[in-house]
């Protein structure tokens, strides 16, 4: 009998084929597996997490070397994200770093500011409601930097380079990102998991902002001031993932849900803050063909019923903390599923432990497909490799279909709405609040145009290249607060 070859290219459109039927929350011939593995690689790959976290070409190595020898289907370029040579460089001061703030071994840490030293002050509500971007380069990024001087503070050469650095740093992290996703592609067949970055503008203020402490004291004595402030970063936090998503409108954008949850805050304040702030932007990414995927860290179960309000097929649902098989029951018939695997059980138990827990899921929550395997949270290096190649196999092995079909890209390429009208007049952002600046932008062309003498050529020509790099200046402060 003849042997069949399959080229790397055929391996990745089986895979990528496999892993949009699944997000279809339709049944692919496999459940595809798309672990999150972040300092796991490291670990994997005889790497430090100081290695990984300050050198993003070692990371990007540890996770093609995870790619080549583990048969999964797709993966993150780099989960761990945050290259912290690129947060120096702005002087960055919320991050513990490896190898200098903590252990080499350790991955980094997030330090968030006590109550009284908050990056953005209780009073300020209405100068971030007015012109969000222009608040986070007068007010944020002074106080979250070591080296960039406050407004109307003399400049110094520290800030001077810290700005220089920090933006030609974060296009080069940024760029280099292609090349990885074509080499995962051609090197392994693996598909880059996720493209784009969103966050809820309430998770927002609580992260980077005002802190944990500082919005739940605003809750209670200023709420209004809050919501608004949500509202005012809505159409901001959407451009951002719009203008971050996969052009092929194929793989999702990755959400990252913290503390707007039981018991962080009250199921009343996720009701009247936190939702109604956040369902309209998956609506309309998912209304402009994007699906969102919701990595639900922490247990959302009590608001399960509330994300069953948007459409089919629109977001793909992560549970860590939560129930799956709770889940399963709410949400399974609308969206697909991902994790539920114990990271505990990852890092300490057996690979028999392994093996039977992860039947047990897929017995439970992916036998009519819309399942794709992965540990509940993100994967670090205290998880067991025995365990992961356990988990690897099994899933190989028992999570076959046997009726499956994954569904070739070549016909059904994108995750996209038939149209418009399935939506009706309920769905799409609210109208933008009155801000000073529009999403995109630092400074207005009217406004750079009082500047100029009369242009004697081509107007056009001078307004889109001011407004393309004049973007870039919107896109450096805004993945400062949502990326690093």
């Amino acid at each position: 009998m003849e042997k069949i070859v399959t080229t790397m290219e055929q391996q990745y459109n089986e895979r990528l084929s496999r892993y949009l039927t699944a997000m279809r929350n339709e049944k692919p011939d496999k459940i595809p597996i798309r672990p999150f593995v972040a300092e796991f690689t490291a670990k994997y790959a005889g790497f430090t997490c100081q290695d990984i976290t300050h050198d993003y070409n070692k990371a990007f190595t540890a996770v093609r070397k995870c790619a080549s020898d583990f048969d999964w289907d797709a993966l993150v370029a780099n989960m761990v994200y945050v290259w912290t040579g690129l947060t120096q460089a702005i002087g960055l001061n919320y991050y513990g770093i490896p190898g200098i703030d903590v252990p080499p071994n350790i991955g980094f840490q997030y330090r968030e500011p006590d109550e009284d030293h908050a990056f953005m002050k209780a009073d300020e509500y209405d100068e971030l409601i007015d012109d969000p971007t222009g608040f986070l380069y007068s007010k944020w990024l002074p106080r979250v930097s070591t080296d960039i001087s406050a407004m109307n503070e003399p400049a110094s050469y520290r800030n001077n380079l810290a700005l220089v650095k920090g933006g030609m740093a974060m296009l080069n992290y940024f760029n280099a990102f292609g090349p990885q996703c074509d080499r995962l592609r051609t090197e392994s067949g693996t598909v880059s998991a996720i493209a784009g970055i969103f966050k809820a503008p309430f998770d927002i203020i609580g992260d980077k902002l005002r802190g944990y402490l500082g919005l739940t004291m605003d809750m209670i004595e200023q709420p209004n001031k809050v919501f608004a402030a949500c509202e005012a970063l809505m159409p901001h936090l959407y451009n951002v993932a719009l203008t971050s998503a996969d052009s092929n409108k194929q793989v999702p954008i990755g959400y990252w849900m913290h503390r707007g949850c039981v018991p962080f805050v009250s199921q009343g304040q996720f009701e009247s803050h936190y939702w109604p702030t956040v369902k309209p932007i998956i609506e309309e990414l998912w209304r402009n063909g994007h699906q969102t995927l919701f990595y639900a860290e922490g247990d959302w179960i009590h608001h399960a019923n509330s994300f069953t309000e948007l459409p089919d097929q629109s977001i793909v649902y992560h549970v860590d903390k939560g129930d799956i098989f709770e889940i399963h029951k709410i949400l399974g018939h609308k969206f697909c599923l991902s994790g539920g695997i114990p990271n505990t059980l990852l890092s300490f138990k057996t690979p028999d432990d392994v093996r039977a827990y992860c039947k047990k899921v897929i017995d439970g929550v992916a036998r009519d497909g819309g399942y794709i395997m992965d540990a509940s949270s993100i994967i670090q290096n205290d998880t067991s490799i025995e365990n992961m190649r356990a988990m690897t196999e099994f899933t190989r092995e028992y999570g076959v279909y046997s009726s499956g079909v994954s569904h070739p890209v070549t016909i059904n390429p994108q995750i996209t709405p038939a149209n418009d009208i399935v939506f009706g007049n309920n769905y799409g952002m609210p109208k933008y609040p009155n801000a000073k600046m529009q999403p995109g932008t630092c400074i207005t062309w009217e406004e750079k145009l009082k500047e100029l003498p009369t242009i004697s050529g081509d107007k056009e020509l001078v307004q889109r290249i001011w407004e393309d790099i004049d973007e870039l200046g919107n896109m450096f402060i805004w993945q400062c607060l949502l990326s690093f």
